[in-house]
């Protein structure tokens, strides 16, 4: 490889390095740059870096407080074959006087997927928080919980559900 060539490289590499530094010492998170381009509203939790997810949580426990209603906190879906896929929704209304920003919504196992908005909650208005469980290799009585991390003197806040898996 001739000298021209190796610069031409070494250059570009440092200059991507130093974009990327930039990006992280600027304070743009992740989902400021995933939302520009156009992502859905509704991402998986599981999409964020674990880093960027205790960045964001950090950062939405400073916000002011409001306060949340979310009038089911348990849902049944009752009996369901092994492999199933089931999800439910909850409605999550901000009662209070300041934005609801939900850090994060924590599940105890890979089997729940939880999906809940990334943008402020408006005082008055409501946002959805779904929880999608798969049943795969789970047999019997089934009960899940998750933790809504909010911007709120009662975060974290549990919503769950419960099912009866039987076996293939």
């Amino acid at each position: 490889m001739n000298t021209n060539l190796k610069t031409i490289l070494l250059t570009v590499l440092t200059l991507s390095v130093f974009v990327i530094a930039l990006i992280e010492l600027s304070g743009v998170s992740y989902n400021a740059l995933i939302n520009k381009f156009g992502a859905n509203d509704k991402q998986n939790v599981e999409t964020l870096p674990k880093e960027a997810q205790l960045n964001r949580d950090v950062e939405v426990k400073k916000l002011p407080k409001t306060t949340m209603e979310v009038p089911e906190t348990k849902f049944l879906f009752g009996k369901m074959k092994e492999g199933d896929k089931v999800s439910h929704t909850w409605v999550v209304k901000n009662t209070g006087t300041n934005p609801l920003m939900i850090a994060n919504v924590q599940t105890s196992c890979g089997c729940t997927a939880p999906f809940y908005p990334k943008d402020p909650i408006l005082p008055g208005k409501e946002g959805e928080i779904t929880l999608e469980f798969s049943s795969a290799g789970k047999s019997g009585h089934v009960a899940k919980n998750a933790l809504i991390i909010a911007n709120t003197d009662n975060s974290p806040f549990s919503i769950g559900f419960e099912a009866e898996v039987e076996k293939k």
